[in-house]
């Protein structure tokens, strides 16, 4: 039987130890076409390129995988899209991953997530998706111990199928002592940025700003992505492209207008 076909792309760009290891783990349970960013997009959330040329080069990041892969010069959403209407064009592939990110997407992160944004691009053209994440900024950060859970979520995907519109964002522990202790399906904690704006001077004497701030977890549950990640957990969330507040319509219906 033929292997499945595998997508792979990031935002931390195609040179990042994140991606080298999922596309690592990908190729044990599939054929696999690399289309990621020549550089970093992190925080581009789901932006696409609409008034600037895109460019979509073949890559030498995975000759030593024998791995077909091109970098892009836009976002992690058009490398998706230039990966289904180009790269790939009449095939169609199985799954679409994404990651491993550096650094954490839970929470609210999943909003400004370049990494959750090719998988989110990946289901609205109904192709089922993940992003992996591992709480870990760091450029030389440990995925050892993700591996053998992205091997088991990519099979169990390939296997069972993702539920139709949506894409699973998954976050790891960053390495520790101890063993991550399972996967667990979550929510989505409340919880935000609070970001501050340190104002400084630049050598030229003009003012410019830094973001910086700290994150807040307003979410007690113990059924949340935060809960999970800060008890030794591989969170999974399924995340839908569908941002109605259905709750809200019938509050909305009794407004005079």
């Amino acid at each position: 039987m033929a292997k499945p076909l595998i997508l792979v792309s990031n935002d931390d760009g195609i040179t990042a130890p994140g991606i080298r290891t999922l596309v690592t783990v990908a190729l044990k349970l599939g054929e696999v076409v690399v289309v990621a960013p020549d550089g970093p997009q992190s925080g581009m959330g789901h932006a696409i390129t609409i008034g600037n040329t895109l460019r979509l080069d073949k890559s030498i990041a995975f000759n030593d995988l024998d791995v077909e892969a091109y970098e892009c010069s836009g976002t992690p959403a058009d490398c998706v899209k230039l990966a289904k209407h180009h790269v790939l064009k009449d095939r169609r592939p199985d799954l679409v991953i994404s990651g491993i990110n550096h650094g954490s997407n839970s929470s609210i992160s999943v909003l400004y997530s370049g990494t959750m944004s090719a998988a989110i691009e990946a289901a609205i053209e109904g192709m089922p998706a993940i992003g992996f994440s591992l709480c870990d900024y760091g450029h030389e950060a440990d995925f050892s111990h993700t591996e053998e859970f992205v091997e088991l979520i990519i099979r169990q995907a390939l296997d069972n199928g993702i539920p139709e519109n949506t894409a699973l964002n998954v976050n790891f522990p960053m390495k520790g002592k101890e063993k991550i202790k399972g996967v667990k399906i979550c929510r989505q904690a409340h919880a935000k940025w609070q970001e501050e704006f340190d104002e400084r001077l630049d050598p030229r004497n003009r003012r410019y700003f830094w973001m910086t701030g700290s994150f807040v977890n307003f979410d007690k549950g113990e059924d949340t992505d935060e809960w999970a990640i800060s008890n030794n957990y591989v969170s999974v969330v399924p995340c839908q492209y569908d941002m109605t507040a259905h709750h809200a319509i019938s509050i909305l219906n009794e407004w005079d207008i």
